[in-house]
């Protein structure tokens, strides 16, 4: 029996989106399987003919498939999406092009708060890194004005009660300021990804986030090399560490390289010298 697998986990993998934003394609009729129109829940196999648009996608073999995952510097005044109506700029400027595949970003942050953001090629890598399953911990520094009180720290660290939930901090570490100041910096922890999360649990407590960046996801922290609005390709190594911790199916060679070194180790030639230089534009 051939194997199959789920239809928007394969696009995913092929790079053409997320998992979610290619379940809104296939319920808004966009994808066909065999010439028929897929419907979510249908599964595929290496032999069936799948449409986007009414464009063949080629699915390639899973061992086949080139993942590459970015680090972006994202700056305020940028909005996490491909096209912005009011004509702002987006996170997907600045970003290297890409021919054949997309761009899939992991999570979002609102168009004030700035730091690190991840992207990726592959689809089904983003989803798992979004899922709260996984619990990625995102830590967060924020200049906050107002007055912080034992007992407010306490009831961010114990939960509040938000509009769509509780949400809480892992952890709030001093990070200076004035002593008499109106502004005070903090460094926070969470699992979480609700929308303006951290911004409305200083909310609830009657502090006002002045400033928001986002310094590190899971394992990744941002370089202090990384300016504002450029970006810097993970090494393989690292790729490998993610999808290590998200049990995803990963290729031993990932990036531009990957299918050279697997030459040079069957016919014994010279395999080529990686680029220097990750931070680029």
């Amino acid at each position: 029996m051939t194997e199959t697998e789920k239809l928007q986990k394969v696009l995913a993998r092929a790079g053409l989106g997320s998992r979610r934003e290619l379940e809104k394609w296939i319920a808004d009729g966009r994808v066909s399987v065999n010439g028929t129109v897929a419907t979510l829940g249908d599964r595929v196999g290496n032999e069936d003919t799948l449409r986007v648009d009414g464009r063949i996608i080629k699915v390639k073999p899973e061992e086949d498939i080139v993942q590459r995952v970015i680090m972006y510097h994202k700056p305020p005044g940028e909005v996490c999406s491909r096209n912005d109506p009011e004509g702002r700029p987006t996170v997907f400027d600045n970003l290297p092009r890409l021919q054949g595949m997309r761009w899939v970003q992991v999570g979002r942050l609102d168009i004030n708060t700035t730091g690190l953001l991840l992207f990726t090629t592959d689809g089904e890598l983003a989803h798992r890194l979004m899922h709260p399953s996984n619990g990625f911990v995102r830590e967060y520094a924020v200049r906050v004005r107002g007055g912080m009180t034992p007992e407010k720290r306490q009831a961010m660290l114990d939960g509040v009660l938000l509009e769509d939930g509780v949400s809480k901090f892992d952890s709030i570490e001093d990070a200076g300021g004035a002593e008499e100041g109106a502004n005070h910096w903090y460094k926070v922890t969470l699992t979480g990804g609700k929308y303006r999360e951290v911004r409305r649990l200083f909310q609830s407590q009657d502090l006002d986030v002045a400033r928001l960046m986002r310094i590190r996801f899971g394992d990744l922290t941002l370089p202090p090399q990384l300016r504002q609005g450029r970006w810097m390709e993970l090494e393989a190594e690292q790729i490998q560490a993610l999808i290590g911790k998200v049990e995803l199916k990963g290729k031993k060679y990932t990036g531009l390289y990957g299918r050279a070194r697997l030459r040079h180790q069957r016919t014994g030639s010279k395999p080529p010298r990686k680029a220097r230089g990750p931070y680029r534009r």
